[in-house]
């Protein structure tokens, strides 16, 4: 643990005064999101759905829930990424009634073993919706399904305008595809998600001669700050991310329509369901929303495109998931501050998946660093870009598949080569403010497991070396805890933010 500054050898001692002096203004991470005119309240676009798309007039009515009596017990089939916590809220009940009901569930259980039958005390709720399950989770994620899809391909075989669309996008002019992979990449949203949305939206796979309006807001998002492919994509892969982390984080459970009605989200649904019932709710009105979230919808355009989500599905999260043991990202003995509790891994608002830590200096804002950012565990470099490293736990050279570390802010200068094998605690970089946009020299972490960003707090939790990530009542605040000890991040390096590596 860490002593107190009284209790502290020379050599801390000497690293906690260096701390006191110091103030490094770092106030966040940022990234190529939307410009201060997203925070406006979002226009209507059922026009435009109706001129890009050709939806039946009404979505096939479907079954509703009974009216089941209180604490009933209802049969449940575990899916991916399933918790107690999350179930608890989803059913409005506890997890003490769950683990009741179902003896064989240990209470340190974390994610459900998908297909596991299980009995679940129910508590109606007259606001439960569309008990209809669009695409499974596994075909939500840059995942395991995705490794065998060739974008650029499959974009070339189709006769539509994205065929040989070329837009200049994140400091390069790329083809459509790359565009559509270099999305998938950062948000880690399946590009077969996104090109099926594009043809929902603008039939930019089938139609070779699109309206300027399709052109113009392939996705449908009609916003003058957010026209163009790469912008368009860039706004629907936050928003569903905020859709699908919302609901795993248990802060979402439903949606709200123009007219002030709620509908919960049925309990039996998973996470890219209720994503994609945010996405559509936010984009259209209530007729052509409860279309896309139909049968017909959506659902129909994904299976004519890439055939049936279902089919032969892989839940790719697996019961009893852990956490593999990760060191903190610097040198052993180094002092750091704590300087962001969790926020988004990539965009803005969900996931809360990272965290930020600041190496120690004399100066504040963005300043070269000697410190350096080390490897929290095994792994192989399968990504490098501006301020980029990921780092492939299980060695397989795809991140996509297993464990994988992300780390932003991480400079150019001596920065670890791409194919680079590393161990723990191996040097990847200095960290500095590359990649998207700091205010402070720091990097910035999150973790993955087959494609989904693993929140920093929860069942899951952020643990490095035994400090356990909290969040605060904000992005960016929180704590740090380990046994007893408390490290609280802060944007100014203040000395209840430090912690050292390599301690017990």
């Amino acid at each position: 643990m860490l002593p107190s500054p009284s209790g502290r050898g020379a050599r801390g001692e000497g690293i906690f005064l260096v701390f006191l002096l110091l103030t490094l203004l770092l106030g966040s991470c940022n990234f190529p999101m939307p410009s201060q005119s997203e925070a406006e309240p979002l226009p209507a676009f059922a026009q435009a759905w109706q001129e890009n798309a050709t939806p039946t007039p009404q979505a096939t009515p479907l079954p509703t829930r009974p009216i089941y009596a209180p604490g009933e017990l209802v049969d449940y089939t575990a899916q991916s990424g399933d918790t107690l916590p999350l179930l608890a809220l989803r059913f409005n009940t506890s997890v003490e009634e769950i683990l009741e009901a179902n003896p064989f569930i240990p209470q340190s259980a974390t994610t459900m073993p998908p297909g596991m039958p299980m009995k679940i005390p129910i508590y109606y709720n007259p606001l439960w919706g569309n008990p209809y399950k669009i695409i499974p989770d596994s075909v939500f994620v840059n995942g395991p399904r995705a490794k065998t899809f060739d974008t650029a391909a499959f974009v070339a075989q189709q006769p539509g305008w994205l065929n040989g669309y070329r837009e200049y996008a994140a400091r390069a002019t790329r083809s459509a595809a790359e565009i559509v992979d270099y999305v998938a990449r950062h948000y880690s949203v399946s590009p077969m998600l996104l090109l099926a949305l594009l043809e929902v939206h603008s039939e930019a796979l089938s139609n070779p001669q699109p309206s300027a309006d399709a052109l113009t807001y392939p996705l449908g998002y009609h916003n003058p700050y957010r026209k163009g492919l790469y912008s368009q994509l860039i706004w629907t892969a936050n928003t569903l991310n905020n859709g699908y982390y919302g609901f795993r984080a248990g802060q979402l459970l439903g949606v709200e329509f123009e007219d002030g009605r709620e509908e919960r989200f049925d309990p039996w649904l998973n996470a890219a369901t209720a994503a994609l019932h945010y996405y559509f709710n936010i984009l259209l009105d209530d007729e052509a929303y409860r279309w896309a979230v139909s049968p017909q919808g959506f659902a129909s355009t994904y299976q004519r495109l890439f055939g049936d989500a279902w089919l032969d599905d892989e839940p790719h999260l697996p019961g009893s998931l852990e956490q593999p043991p990760l060191r903190l990202p610097f040198q052993p003995g180094g002092v750091w501050a704590y300087t962001g509790g969790p926020h988004t891994a990539w965009g803005t608002g969900q996931p809360f998946a990272a965290i930020d830590f600041a190496p120690p200096s004399v100066a504040t804002g963005c300043v070269s660093s000697e410190q350096w950012v080390t490897a929290v565990a095994d792994g192989v470099v399968t990504y490098v870009d501006v301020g980029e490293v990921t780092l492939d736990l299980d060695g397989d050279g795809d991140d996509r598949t297993g464990w994988a570390i992300f780390y932003l802010h991480v400079a150019s200068k001596d920065r670890v080569p791409l194919g680079a094998q590393l161990k723990a605690g191996d040097p990847i970089g200095h960290p500095s403010c590359e990649g998207g946009t700091a205010t402070g020299t720091h990097v910035h972490i999150a973790r993955k497991y087959n494609g989904e960003w693993i929140l920093a707090e929860g069942v899951l939790a952020f643990n490095l070396e035994g400090w356990i990530a909290y969040n605060g009542s904000r992005p960016y605040l929180g704590t740090l805890k380990r046994n007893g000890v408390t490290v609280i991040a802060s944007d100014k390096a203040v000395a209840s933010s430090h912690l050292e590596a390599g301690l017990p």
